[in-house]
């Protein structure tokens, strides 16, 4: 079976605003060395999928250099592999605002292609997930659209698309709210559609008056399509909030964890490769229950933390539950608690930054504290 995969790269910026003021959300550091697009791209590799096109709109210049020709996950070829789609508007096409809206805005790539699945995914999602049972499953319900689904306690007030299936897994009804409360099967933005049924869509949007995939396809075209959920059951991170990437980058201390997202069944997940140097600890420096990543440089006691490629932490300072991005460098005496510093922070000598588990405090790319 052929497959199509479709990422779109800049989808729920807003939802991390912080982080995605100087790049999108697939280009988010994540984990010590990846970024987000990395899972996406991992996940259809790793599920047979050799033609992926990247969705972008704004702030794409750092996920171009990430991703470059797509050697590093294998898709650097001759016939498909990897293909950036930067944002176009021609004749009454605007730049998308939505899902939906982007998938318009390729339809001349989706139409000039010849598989005959589309697996189409948000960045938003950190999973480790065979994709190619997805299409699988897609075939044996002979359904019209699937979308990839997972139980989740709703606690806070985000807005969610919320499914009720039946006992073969059809779905039967579809909500889009902020409200819901309790244990629900919720949406994790991946679905899975024949390509020619896609088509069809995106040709009579504008007489079907579609124009959101969730809000519309989903909600309205319940009863008239064939929708079925596919459950999610291993580790899924949804980064909606900076607190909540706070809290799924820290769970990444837990091994088993670890082990679950990044080693399942021996389906890795693939990075750009950077030749440096191993990371240095210094006489008298301490370093526990920590991902460090390579290039680091450590003088100072580093605990409960992430630390990206190339930082730098002085003697005498302390680092304990936070995340430091890319050469980012520490001063001696600091102590940051609670903190996400983006890349090539400078913290000067004795400052002290906290903030809480709920509500990390942020420093800004390139910010000297």
């Amino acid at each position: 079976m052929k497959t199509l995969g479709i990422i779109f790269g800049n989808l729920h910026d807003k939802d991390i605003g912080e982080l995605t003021a100087v790049r999108s959300i697939a280009s988010v550091p994540f984990g010590g060395r990846f970024r987000l697009i990395d899972f996406v791209l991992s996940n259809m590799v790793n599920s047979g999928i050799t033609k992926v096109g990247v969705v972008t709109k704004t702030n794409y210049q750092s996920l171009m250099d990430h991703v470059g020709s797509g050697k590093h996950w294998d898709l650097s070829r001759k016939n498909g592999g990897l293909i950036m789609l930067p944002p176009f508007s021609a004749g009454d096409k605007s730049i998308y605002g939505s899902r939906f809206g982007a998938l318009l805005n390729i339809e001349q790539f989706i139409r000039h292609s010849d598989e005959d699945y589309v697996v189409a995914s948000d960045c938003d999602n950190v999973c480790n997930i065979n994709l190619a049972e997805v299409v699988q499953a897609h075939i044996d319900k002979h359904a019209d659209v699937t979308v990839v689904a997972r139980s989740k306690a709703l606690v806070n007030k985000k807005p969610r698309t919320v499914l009720e299936t039946d006992r073969d897994g059809r779905v039967i009804k579809v909500l889009n709210t902020d409200k819901a409360s309790g244990e629900r099967t919720v949406f994790a933005n991946i679905f899975v559609m024949n390509r020619k049924f896609l088509l069809n869509i995106l040709d009579s949007a504008s007489e079907l008056g579609i124009g959101s995939f969730s809000k519309d396809l989903l909600v309205k075209g319940v009863k008239e399509y064939r929708i079925f959920a596919y459950m999610q059951e291993g580790y899924f991170a949804n980064i909606d909030s900076i607190s909540n990437y706070y809290m799924h980058s820290l769970e990444l201390l837990d091994k088993k964890i670890r082990d679950e997202l990044f080693y399942r069944d021996g389906a890795n997940i693939y990075t750009k490769v950077r030749d440096s140097a191993p990371c240095k600890i210094g006489d008298g420096a301490t370093v526990t229950n920590s991902l460090i990543a390579d290039g680091c440089v450590i003088e100072g006691e580093v605990s409960n933390s992430i630390l990206f490629r190339g930082v730098k932490v002085a003697k005498g300072a302390k680092i304990k539950n936070s995340i430091v991005f890319q050469d980012a460098a520490i001063g001696a005496g600091s102590t940051l608690n609670c903190v996400i510093a983006d890349k090539l922070v400078t913290v000067l000598e004795g400052r002290t930054l906290s903030g809480h588990e709920t509500h990390p405090y942020f420093i800004a790319k390139n910010a000297v504290i």
